[in-house]
């Protein structure tokens, strides 16, 4: 009836009316939540202690439960006929021996008998063959050029004395690369299949990314023992989940019309699978190969605590005795490594998006399979060469060169001439900046930062965001990390501004200058791509330990990112906007400081998210420089092997990127659909 006769409807406020209420109530609410909370602050606290300092009456002994979890699965938990111990014995089995075969390969030749009385029976391939073998892998992936850049990489290895060690850590990912792209590839088919599943999934992926290394540790030593098996075990958990989310992402973005041929010539869905969508998917998939790669190359350093050798220790050992030479080097090998083996996975991705050329019929062996006997023949050709030269089968440490000394009497330099402007800077950073802003977090009402914390997922998400963020946040209290979680984010806070303010003004200043921004990108790329182990050893030489150091360490380790999008987001700026500007007469300030940056908020935002999550990643191994947060927490979990204590203290590390990812991307959602 109503419809039929308008007057007879209540009388209502108009659409544009209440929008623009909804929009003043808005704006009020910022401020007057702010206002309450310093109100709160201020004068609340001889009343309601428990607001500023969580109960420990009311804390969930979670660490406790998890501790005596781990027992009951050691000790106890059984499968059918056999135990979970039995289960973890076979998976390690399963790991053992194919890397002991690769490591005989390349390192220790093949051997008879165990432990200091093994004999060698044949030695491994010499430094020639790899060297040889990997030119042919190189020239097969992207031709001459390629070829000579990682044969350069390889033969950098060599040189400086780091060829042991880097055949071990080689041997390591040679086996675990594999192993996480199948079962990444794996993971992925089935959560494209079956959505409850990848509802499922998703969230595990999301921990075992933002949960720091160090957690996970614990509970693989703890199951797995002390070894190069473990650190493989550990390096699986933390390289494989780009693989399953990139399989997830690749396989929907198979267009239909192919999937449609496949029904029509009747693919069983076997062969949809494995004939059709797999082959179309490959050159994406092979994004997934290249992350598995950079990853495991990642987790060197940190899986050397748990008996990988390689590398990893090699810088993990001079991190100890600040050798800062030594350390640089093996840094820079394991970049070496790191730089061949990405560009031989990106040239092999590239090489799965073209045909295939076909062999001629009827055609012999060499031709259908040139490089895989050429390097037979370069095995055979160097083994005897090996037999008869022994430098042809081991590098002879006098051809070898060091650059160990000049480093470390670069930073002995530094510390004799500079040490009182150092310290100078040190002292006013440290008791201007950190030490308030410590005491400044510290003093904040837990339960106020939790009310605010939801009230911004609210403004930016509704209410499921508000949900997350907020119960997130009660949990770092509920589980007794409050203490520990606020000087994680005062340490990770004031890096991340340090380097967004040195990473956004560089990126802005590369954004329209191509060669600087080629220069930049080759110092970006080598950042990344150094071991974060590596920064600690001069700033700690140079500044000591404590949350200074960590800071600059971490600004370090984390400005990359911030470079990087905000070069991105300025370069996709439309030029037809900018043409725009320059025709109402905007001046070039005018351009960049209305249009461009306006434009590219989005990707600096994601950018900067990007930054914390460096950051935190990197703050958990300045636990290591004397820093009083949770990453301490976690390295004293792994050295007591506390489970419980390593993965409370790692999920609450998880818990503060997973607030910062989702209100900084809801805030970049909210800016892209304003702008747009």
């Amino acid at each position: 009836m109503g419809a039929s006769f308008p007057f007879l409807q209540p009388v209502s406020t108009p659409l544009p009316e209440r929008a623009g209420q909804r929009a003043v109530r808005a704006r009020w609410l910022w401020p007057a939540a702010l206002l309450a909370f310093v109100l709160f602050w201020q004068f609340a606290k001889p009343v309601a202690k428990w607001a500023f300092v969580y109960p420990s009456a009311w804390e969930l002994p979670a660490a406790r439960w998890i501790g005596r979890a781990t027992k009951w699965l050691q000790d106890e938990a059984t499968f059918g006929l056999f135990t979970f111990t039995d289960l973890t014995r076979f998976v390690a089995a399963v790991i053992d021996l194919p890397y002991r075969a690769v490591l005989s390969l390349l390192s220790t030749g093949l051997l008879s008998g165990q432990g200091s009385s093994a004999v060698q029976q044949l030695p491994p391939l010499s430094w020639l063959a790899v060297l040889a073998i990997v030119a042919l892998i190189g020239h097969h992936a992207g031709g001459l050029r390629l070829a000579a850049l990682v044969t350069a990489c390889f033969g950098f290895l060599v040189l400086f004395g780091q060829w042991t060690s880097a055949m071990v850590t080689l041997a390591s990912i040679v086996v675990a690369v594999p192993i996480g792209v199948v079962v990444g590839l794996v993971l992925g088919l089935a959560a494209f299949r079956w959505p409850p599943f990848e509802r499922a999934l998703v969230p595990v992926l999301d921990l075992m990314q933002t949960i720091p290394v160090f957690a996970y540790l614990v509970p693989v030593l703890v199951f797995f023992g002390f070894g190069p098996t473990a650190a493989i075990v550990a390096t699986l958990i933390y390289a494989l989940p780009p693989m399953a989310r990139v399989t997830i992402l690749a396989l929907r973005s198979v267009p239909s019309e192919i999937r449609d041929l496949g029904n029509m010539v009747g693919c069983s869905r076997r062969q949809m699978t494995w004939r059709v969508m797999i082959p179309s998917a490959k050159d994406s998939l092979m994004v997934g190969v290249n992350q598995v790669i950079m990853l495991s190359l990642n987790m060197v350093i940190i899986a050397s605590m748990i008996g990988a050798g390689g590398l990893g220790f090699d810088v993990l050992a001079a991190l100890r005795r600040l050798d800062i030479g030594a350390g640089l080097e093996a840094g820079l090998a394991i970049v070496a490594l790191a730089v061949a083996l990405d560009r031989l996975s990106q040239a092999y991705a590239e090489k799965a998006g073209q045909p295939a050329a076909l062999a001629p019929s009827g055609t012999g062996l060499v031709a259908r399979h040139p490089y895989l006997v050429a390097a037979l023949a370069v095995v055979i050709v160097t083994f005897l060469a090996g037999l008869a030269v022994p430098a042809a089968q081991v590098f002879p440490e006098g051809w070898q060169v060091s650059t160990g000394a000049f480093w470390s009497e670069v930073v002995r330099w530094i510390n004799v001439n500079f040490f009182d402007a150092l310290e100078a800077i040190r002292n006013a950073i440290l008791l201007n900046l950190l030490v308030p802003l410590k005491r400044l977090l510290g003093g904040l009402p837990w339960s106020g930062v939790v009310l605010m914390l939801a009230l911004a997922g609210y403004r930016l998400g509704g209410l499921r965001l508000a949900t997350l963020v907020g119960v997130l946040a009660l949990l770092i209290a509920v589980t007794g990390q409050w203490e520990k979680a606020t000087i994680t984010v005062y340490l990770c806070g004031v890096s991340v501004v340090f380097a967004a303010l040195i990473g956004i003004p560089l990126g802005i200043l590369a954004a329209e200058r191509e060669r600087l921004w080629r220069w930049l990108q080759l110092v970006i790329d080598t950042l990344q791509t150094l071991p974060s182990f590596v920064y600690l050893m001069p700033v700690v030489m140079l500044f000591r330990v404590g949350d200074f150091t960590a800071m600059i360490a971490v600004v370090a380790y984390a400005v990359a990112p911030a470079i990087r999008y905000t070069v991105l987001g300025l370069q996709r700026v439309d030029p037809r906007v900018v043409e725009a500007g320059r025709a109402m007469g905007c001046t070039r300030l005018q351009i960049l400081t209305k249009i461009k940056l306006k434009l590219a908020l989005p990707e600096i935002m994601l950018g900067l998210n990007q930054t914390i999550m460096f950051a935190l990643s990197m703050l958990v191994i300045t636990a290591l420089v004397g820093t009083r947060d949770l990453g301490q927490e976690v390295y004293i979990a792994l050295t007591k092997a506390d489970t419980g204590r390593g993965l409370i203290a790692g999920l609450s590390v998880a818990f503060i990127a997973i607030i910062a990812d989702r209100l900084i991307s809801a805030g970049a959602r909210r800016i892209r659909e304003r702008v747009s």
